[in-house]
């Protein structure tokens, strides 16, 4: 059964690179039944295809055909039933088409070609999700059950990206080609169980309304899940530090404060470790070295309930709770990952002989 989320991403991925008034290959109409496009010959002649996409895509090719008795195009859609069955998507096929008649035609479209090749790599086409389907029908039972359990399964991968933009859905969509391919080389890294954990509270970021309304960022240092680089964009604005980082953008055109979060394989029964990277900043419980001073942070006062959202919106208002500023006039290297760790080591065992401050309700 088709996985109706890729195939409309695919859908609206085509039609931004060959909208309607491209000067070769235009979609004149797509949905996730059918597909019209046209190719523009240089005399200006135009060639209309259309494709029917079957319920059992992307197993099975779109049907293509065209009502137009070109040779050319009749030869072109005859190749196109040939592929095979690696290029049974949508994209791959209209890329098939596309430099086939520009070929046969002497036309060129390099441009949008280039940008499709790219989103194929970006996104991995599903090859291996489609090979992982066809093992999981091969273990169920030959009978309705293993139509319903299809259904389930691609019922679950259209919930997993659910609320999420496609551009994060390419990230998510890359993390798993990494892991397969680290997977069959060998060299995997963390455990499966963190491993699983830290998708899905990457999952829940991207989808969460602070995230989108710019609050803050996440991106994963060298494409890994066990390393995050968080952005906090947005404080406060009736803050101290809200103004200071206003003042920060004009000085140094950065808009935020920049937090490095790092995973252990035990994640998440152990807390991740968190430091400011920079601007330098005085108060809100931040050490020498950039390390934070949260119980929450430390194995004592951890919970592995927590999610990712709300410890970095926590540290957001623990930030400003603490009445924190940027020191402007302070070196750029005074923060390193050493440092941090040291102070931060030196934090904990302070707290675990003499206990954490817990301040009354009204300060929350």
């Amino acid at each position: 059964m088709a996985c109706l989320a890729n195939l409309k991403q695919d859908i609206k991925f085509l039609e931004s690179v060959f909208p309607k008034d491209h000067k070769v290959f235009q979609i004149l109409s797509a949905s996730v039944d059918e597909l019209t496009c046209r190719f523009v010959s240089r005399d200006g002649r135009k060639y209309d295809v259309h494709a029917n996409i079957m319920e059992t895509y992307p197993q099975s090719a779109p049907i293509w055909f065209s009502e137009d008795d070109d040779t050319i195009v009749s030869n072109v859609i005859s190749r196109l039933s040939e592929a095979p069955p690696d290029k049974n998507n949508i994209l791959h096929q209209v890329r098939i088409l596309v430099t086939e008649l520009c070929d046969l035609f002497d036309m060129s479209a390099t441009d949008s070609i280039n940008q499709l090749d790219k989103f194929l790599r970006d996104r991995g086409l599903m090859m291996q999700l489609r090979k992982e389907s066809s093992d999981e029908e091969e273990e169920e039972d030959e009978d309705h059950y293993d139509m319903e359990e299809d259904l389930s399964t691609s019922e679950q991968k259209m919930k997993d990206v659910e609320g999420i933009d496609t551009e994060q859905v390419l990230v998510l969509e890359r993390l798993k080609q990494n892991q397969r391919q680290d997977y069959l080389k060998g060299s995997v890294t963390g455990s499966v169980q963190a491993t699983d954990r830290l998708m899905k509270e990457l999952r829940d970021v991207y989808r969460s309304d602070s995230y989108k309304m710019g609050i803050y960022s996440v991106d994963l240092v060298n494409d890994s899940l066990y390393e995050w680089s968080v952005k906090l964009k947005k404080v406060d604005s009736d803050s101290s530090l809200h103004q200071d980082l206003q003042q920060y953008k004009k000085e140094h055109g950065k808009d935020h404060i920049l937090l490095n979060f790092t995973f252990k394989d035990n994640f998440p029964f152990e807390p991740p470790f968190v430091r400011v990277v920079n601007p330098v900043l005085n108060g809100g419980y931040v050490l020498h070295g950039g390390a934070i001073c949260m119980e929450l942070l430390t194995r004592q006062g951890w919970s592995s309930a927590y999610g990712m959202e709300s410890v970095i919106l926590q540290i957001s208002a623990t930030l400003v709770k603490g009445k924190a500023r940027i020191q402007f006039s302070a070196s750029k290297n005074q923060y390193s990952l050493a440092r941090a760790q040291q102070s931060f080591k030196s934090l904990v065992h302070i707290h675990e002989k003499n206990g954490w401050f817990t301040p009354p309700k009204e300060d929350g």
